[in-house]
């Protein structure tokens, strides 16, 4: 080995090192645009609740998830090329990167609680916003409609949420008439009604009696653990090789 060079071990252990991490930010990128894109359509939810950290960490990682794939490649070259300002601006890059991907992390795991550690929050904003006719209530009653009726289920931890409480809803439908929404109402192939009489009087033959709520805590995770994470793992194995990096870069001339 040539004096002032680096270990031809370390540069193989670096460069091992960073294509691991340009799979795993071309991985998390992907990721995190699954999770924005939000193919379960429930962020109305965190929108209107103005509890959306979530994607917004989820819009921070798209950016780092492909920062670290480029960066990675460019850590490759760098090492190859044995040169200590290439090495220079590839800590320097990593080290920003590293920042900005440990706060889209660290704010997608802690906002996730305000939403499912319990169901209270979810059914407060059921409550006070399902067939309210201004825009955010347009948009919940959407969710909710659209939730009830695909996962057959009716409220938030139950169908007696739309009995037991004030909300909205009960302010303009008497309870006589229409204890809980239609689409709490089990439904034919077409979609029709069974029986509507029947799911009015709480028959459980013809209509959803569980809450919907762990559904969205489902899948309010998934899209919190696909962020943080996944991100946290990265973050981790990066901070190893970073500190390579650096043995690395002093041992050059």
């Amino acid at each position: 080995m040539a004096a002032g060079k680096g270990s031809p071990a370390l540069m193989g252990i670096l460069i091992f090192g960073n294509v691991i991490i340009a799979l795993c930010g071309i991985t998390l990128f992907a990721v995190t645009i699954w999770v924005t894109t939000d193919g379960y359509e429930l962020y109305p939810i965190m929108a209107v609740s103005g509890k959306d950290d979530v994607f917004a960490g989820a819009w921070i990682a798209i950016f780092t998830g492909f920062a670290f794939f480029c960066t990675a490649i460019y850590g490759i070259f760098a090492v190859l090329k044995q040169s200590r300002s290439m090495m220079l601006l590839y800590l320097i890059l990593m080290v920003i990167i590293y920042i900005f991907e440990s706060a889209s992390a660290i704010t997608s795991y802690t906002h996730r609680d305000y939403l499912v550690a319990n169901s209270d929050f979810v059914k407060k904003q059921m409550l006070q916003y399902y067939a309210d006719n201004s825009e955010p209530g347009r948009r919940i009653t959407t969710v909710w409609n659209r939730v009830m009726l695909d996962l057959n289920c009716c409220g938030t931890d139950s169908a007696l949420d739309w009995v037991d409480y004030t909300s909205t809803f009960r302010n303009q439908f008497p309870v006589e008439d229409y204890p809980w929404p239609l689409n709490c109402c089990k439904r034919k192939t077409n979609y029709e009604v069974v029986n509507l009489d029947a799911c009015k009087i709480g028959n459980l033959d013809f209509m959803n009696g569980n809450g919907c709520f762990p559904h969205i805590e489902s899948v309010f995770s998934r899209y919190a653990w696909a962020v943080s994470w996944f991100g946290f793992a990265i973050l981790m194995f990066t901070a190893l090789v970073m500190l390579l990096a650096m043995v690395y870069y002093v041992k050059l001339r």
